[in-house]
């Protein structure tokens, strides 16, 4: 099994119908969009309502990857999907998880679903768990999916985090196949550190979420800096061969300073939040969505993915870029 790798043949994403603007937020808290644009680049996001759950957008996101990669919902099928994980922390239930839900809802009922609770760094982990069990031949394809409804754990007039956080989701679609294919996941690197559990949570049943945006910022700049670096060297890169840095769209200086740190051009970095804002772990597959809409990625272009979240949990993935359509989830 050692030349089996994952391949990355479909992407999509899904997004709820209501647009929430800096214009909006300032009108119901003390806020501007200046303030908002200067601090953290997001322009509008988007926000849930109660026929949008998490299982919800993340059946969307799945349907579209299938489709992107030339796969009819009636014929998906546990030969066409051996295993289906969700990267959530806003699960439909406390109890059971909302993987079994989107497999039941793709007709996918006997395969393998279960969730993965990683809050942003959810879909870098969940997908480096399926070309793991894919390149040691357990399955031979999987869905993987992000999905966030953040927004509602947040105090709506807490402006430090209401104006960051939007709703979403984000699935890629894999098969087995070799290195030298576009979309080939070629290196993976996680890591976690419980004793940072207080920067990003949510404390207890019925409270709020909670972040420490200044130690955030300086833990997520140099976790995701040291991820980025071990996976190119894991795989042979320099910074400069890089023609994308997905990392998690969390905020824009995050990501324009792990661009800097690890040498790889700004101009590289893919920007979404701009206008989703922080989808948590729906982020990373979203962009890329987003990337594959604009048509400035060729397949085989050298991707990396990247991520921080609590936990506190990290990760980052190096792969090429797959020779797939996608649908625009705007």
């Amino acid at each position: 099994m050692s030349g089996r790798v994952a391949v990355v043949r479909g992407l999509g994403g899904a997004l709820p119908e209501k647009v929430v603007t800096n214009e909006y937020l300032s009108s119901i808290m003390d806020t501007s969009d200046e303030w908002i644009r200067r601090r953290t680049g997001i322009g509008e996001r988007r926000h849930s309502d109660d026929s949008e759950n998490t299982s919800v957008l993340a059946t969307t996101a799945a349907v579209r990857a299938l489709e992107s990669a030339g796969i009819e919902l009636g014929s998906a099928s546990s030969t066409a999907v051996g295993l289906l994980i969700v990267a959530t922390s806003t699960p439909d239930k406390v109890c059971p998880a909302t993987a079994p839900k989107v497999a039941a809802n793709l007709g996918l009922n006997g395969i393998a679903a279960f969730d993965v609770s990683a809050v942003c760094s959810g879909f870098v982990y969940a997908l480096a768990t399926a070309s793991w069990a894919i390149g040691s031949g357990a399955v031979d394809s999987a869905l993987v999916i992000g999905a966030d409804t953040f927004t509602r754990l947040l105090d709506p007039t807490d402006r430090s985090t209401a104006v960051i956080f939007g709703d979403g989701a984000g699935a890629a679609y894999l098969t087995a196949g070799t290195r030298d294919e576009p979309g080939a996941i070629l290196a993976s690197t996680l890591h976690s550190d419980g004793d940072g559990e207080a920067l990003i949570q949510v404390p207890h049943q019925g409270a709020f979420f909670e972040m420490q945006g200044k130690e955030v910022f300086t833990q997520a700049v140099s976790a995701m800096s040291d991820s980025v670096e071990t996976v190119l060297a894991n795989v042979g890169w320099a910074a400069s061969d890089v023609d994308s840095l997905v990392a998690h769209q969390a905020n824009l200086r995050i990501l324009n300073t792990v661009a800097s740190v690890t040498g790889i051009p700004e101009s590289k970095a893919e920007v979404h939040l701009d206008r989703v804002g922080n989808t948590s772990a729906a982020s990373i597959p979203l962009a890329m969505t987003d990337a594959g809409t604009k048509g400035h990625r060729s397949a085989g272009d050298k991707v990396i993915l990247t991520a921080f979240g609590g936990g506190t949990t990290w990760g980052a993935v190096a792969m090429t870029w797959p020779e797939i359509s996608v649908v625009d989830p705007h």
